[in-house]
């Protein structure tokens, strides 16, 4: 088993399963309703422990605390790759765009560079 850089599988503009996964838990970590279970899950740890409830109850809300603080590390890595490889992607195409103009014949490279950084051409 090969570890490849998680923005590589699936090719150039594919989106596997895993990464729409990824894309649609992130937007849904990132949203207000998430923060308000976060916060919810939180006073419900802090109520637990004030109540001196029974310690099952303890496990559980620290387990839930502590499987959704892994989750989210999970998914924030995630994101931190696929942005690094886009960021590495956009400053390789301006190096070739650089390039291709130092030796006077713009060409493919800023065609690359258009695609990469998202320049809509009105051609």
């Amino acid at each position: 088993m090969a570890f490849e850089h998680p923005a590589q599988k699936g090719g150039e503009g594919k989106l596997g399963r895993f990464a729409k996964l990824a894309e649609l838990a992130s937007n849904l970590t990132g949203s207000p309703a998430f923060s308000v279970f976060c916060v919810l899950l939180v006073a419900g740890f802090f109520v637990v422990h004030v109540l001196h409830l029974d310690t099952s109850w303890q496990h559980l809300m620290g387990d839930a605390m502590g499987a959704v603080a892994l989750l989210l590390l999970a998914l924030l890595k995630n994101s931190e790759r696929r942005a690094e490889h886009a960021i590495q992607r956009k400053l390789d195409a301006i190096a070739a765009a650089l390039l291709e103009q130092f030796e006077g014949e713009p060409g493919r490279a800023h065609k690359e560079l258009a695609k990469a950084i998202g320049i809509e051409d009105g051609e």
